[in-house]
């Protein structure tokens, strides 16, 4: 894979849209409270995400595939603790 200014700005653009998720995971999970969490809009947004790492997978987009597929994951632990937490 070569590092060109385009995979560079996406692998950086990525990385800070994705890294915003973690405090909410994190007082979430301090709190054992997630009742101030929009269960729709966490619901619609994880939906995006797995479909822009759809995109990026039938693209072969790596930046798009690291970052999708671990904002997926940080916005279904944030569903995940919704629900358990009620």
């Amino acid at each position: 894979m070569a590092l060109d200014v385009t995979t560079v700005v996406g692998l950086v653009a990525g990385l800070l849209t994705t890294i915003s998720l973690v405090p909410q995971v994190a007082k979430i999970w301090r709190s054992k409270s997630a009742k101030d969490i929009s269960l729709k809009m966490f619901a619609a947004f994880s939906t995006g995400v797995a479909l822009w790492l759809t995109y990026g997978l039938l693209q072969q987009e790596f930046p798009m595939i690291l970052w999708n597929g671990v904002s997926l994951l940080l916005a279904l632990t944030i569903v995940g603790m919704k629900l358990k937490f009620r």
